[in-house]
């Protein structure tokens, strides 16, 4: 058995809102993103239901399933497995 690290880009789109001068808050982002992380961090992955083959395309697409019902604007999940390595999902 091995392991990897893996990143996970998280890409949203929208209106710039002219009193922040954002599209998003990242801290949203990041609360949307914790228990996903925590769920998956230090786990063999296989053994989680919905992730038992943990390919990087069904590990972008999980991803997009979890957070498109808290993350309005969600518009790509883009998971790298090593510096040249990665999927970019951008819905079902």
């Amino acid at each position: 058995m091995h392991g990897h690290s893996f990143k996970v880009e998280i890409v949203v789109e929208g209106e710039v809102d002219p009193h922040m001068g954002w599209v998003y808050d990242h801290a949203e982002i990041s609360r949307a993103m914790e228990p996903l992380l925590d769920y998956i961090d230090h786990k063999y992955m296989n053994e989680l239901p919905e992730l038992e083959n943990p390919t990087i395309e069904h590990i972008a697409a999980w991803f997009w399933r979890k957070l498109t019902p808290t993350l309005p604007g969600l518009a790509e999940i883009v998971v790298h497995e090593t510096p040249t390595a990665r999927c970019i999902y951008r819905g079902e």
